[in-house]
């Protein structure tokens, strides 16, 4: 595992990128996605890139959404829930949060945005 976790997430970006516009989706929406999970604004995404940070350290400055426990789910066949190891709990996370905004979910549910009544 330890090969992903020193992978840059710069060298990763440009495939989330082409998956969700392939169905429709826009970067502005995968940067929303990846604001939501990481905490980051737009300078601290585009820093990030440039620099090309490991997942490692991309996720080691990222203060996480409190509702992240929220996403539930599989990627490949692996329920992100029960990933033991955190990092990679955290990289299936923005796997999932990215597959399902690709899938065409709402945003507002890619983002386990709460229901008002």
């Amino acid at each position: 595992m330890s090969r992903i976790f020193e992978m840059s997430f710069a060298s990763v970006y440009p495939h989330y990128v082409t998956k969700v516009e392939r169905k429709g989706r826009t970067v502005a929406e995968l940067h929303e996605v990846i604001r939501w999970l990481t905490g980051f604004d737009d300078a601290e995404l585009e820093s990030h890139l440039a620099r090309e940070t490991s997942f490692s350290d991309f996720f080691a400055d990222a203060r996480l959404n409190p509702n992240v426990s929220l996403i539930t789910g599989s990627v490949c066949g692996v329920r992100v829930q029960e990933v033991e190891d955190p990092l990679m709990r955290q990289i299936r996370y923005l796997d999932k949060l990215v597959d399902e905004l690709a899938k065409g979910k709402a945003i507002e549910k890619v983002l386990r945005t709460p229901k008002v009544s």
